[in-house]
């Protein structure tokens, strides 16, 4: 008998037809109620899972009728875990975080999907490249540091820690913070993707055992030991990809270390000054880093907004409308989270009624159209 994944018949050893299509190039994935994708090429691959570009088409049945043909990224569970039941549990937990969110700096989801029994996400295809891929152009280049200019710095920075805010403000810890996960599309929009490890509420304060998931050169020292996280775990890698973004490298990161060498370096090693490697840098600049970097988590800045604020002032740097817009959508999720939370509470002692429920205000305007400012400053620098 034949398994479903079988290529060769084992008794002659000769090919045999696929027993059921692929998703690949070409595929037309059917995307539930919401219409169909046609694939195009790869345009990314990881452990996880492989992403194509595609094409959404809108059910001209649907809600969504009106709305012209426009491009999407679909991620498949990759084909070499395929079948792994954590696998697909770790999948399907990344589309359940995805869909509890809704914010300009967050690769926007449209929904998970199953077609011949494979698994995909369909999201936001961000035109553009990675903060990693920008940095790594900007080292090509050389020239003195800083790698970024302190305004185009703290704009990628700003809305980096307005995303972690919002999630941290529904009590998700992302727990993969770092340069390569940060999009940066062709208008300067920063947008944070890839939430394959995060931690939803519930599971936030569990210890992980083991080793620890995540990217060594990021993660703070209570992750690498396997210590239950909170909201500062991301705010530390949030501080790497700040000084990785004015000197073009990580702090503990080197070219002859192994990835256990620069976890252990998290435990035990002080990050570099950044004014010894930065002519000119402000010193209030070494005080920030060294409260962001402090290896006990209780040292460190107790929030998103206030580390924000911390490096904002050290570079000198106005208070942009785009940071002030920042403060009102985490005030939104925090809203929403208490009115989750009241909603939770109602329903343990009767079913909740639209009254219970506290008004949520309106959303600002999207982060699209409030940072004109900081943008067309470093654009002229």
């Amino acid at each position: 008998m034949l398994v479903p994944e079988a290529r060769f018949c084992p008794q002659c050893g000769l090919a045999v037809p696929r027993l059921r299509e692929r998703i690949g190039p070409g595929s037309e994935v059917t995307l539930g109620d919401l219409g169909k994708c046609v694939l195009g090429h790869t345009i990314g691959e990881g452990g996880m899972g492989v992403v194509y570009r595609g094409w959404l088409y809108y059910n001209p049945a649907g809600r969504f009728a009106a709305n012209p043909p426009h491009p999407i990224a679909l991620k498949v569970l990759h084909p070499l875990i395929r079948g792994r039941p954590r696998a697909e549990k770790l999948f399907r937990h990344e589309a359940e975080v995805l869909g509890k969110l809704a914010h300009p700096n967050i690769v926007h989801y449209f929904g998970l999907f199953e077609q011949d029994h494979e698994l995909c996400i369909a999201m936001e295809l961000v035109q553009g490249e990675s903060l990693a891929e920008l940095l790594q152009r900007a080292n090509a280049k050389g020239g003195p540091l800083p790698r970024l200019p302190y305004t185009q710095a703290w704009h990628y920075l700003a809305q980096l820690l307005g995303a972690l805010e919002s999630l941290h403000a529904l009590g998700i810890v992302h727990r993969d913070v770092k340069s390569a996960n940060v999009l940066i599309r062709t208008d300067d929009i920063a947008k944070l993707t890839d939430f394959g490890i995060s931690r939803l509420p519930a599971e936030a304060a569990r210890e992980s055992g083991g080793t620890a998931p995540g990217t060594g050169a990021y993660m703070p020292p209570e992750q690498v030991m396997g210590q239950a996280l909170d909201a500062r775990a991301d705010l530390y890698a949030a501080a790497i990809v700040m000084f990785e973004m004015l000197t073009g490298v990580t702090p503990f990161d080197s070219p002859e270390r192994s990835e256990i060498m620069i976890r252990a370096a998290q435990l035990d090693e002080a990050p570099p000054p950044v004014s010894r490697l930065i002519l000119g840098a402000p010193p209030a600049l070494d005080l920030v880093f060294a409260r962001a970097l402090a290896k006990n988590r209780d040292l460190r800045y107790p929030n998103a907004r206030a580390l924000g604020e911390a490096f904002r002032t050290a570079m000198g740097l106005p208070e942009s409308a785009g940071w002030q817009a920042q403060a009102e959508l985490s005030r939104v999720a925090k809203t929403l989270s208490m009115a989750i939370e009241q909603a939770q509470a109602n329903a343990a002692a009767a079913a909740p009624t639209a009254d219970d429920l506290p008004a949520l205000p309106e959303a600002p305007p999207e982060a699209e159209r409030y940072a004109t400012d900081v943008m067309t400053a470093f654009k002229k620098g």
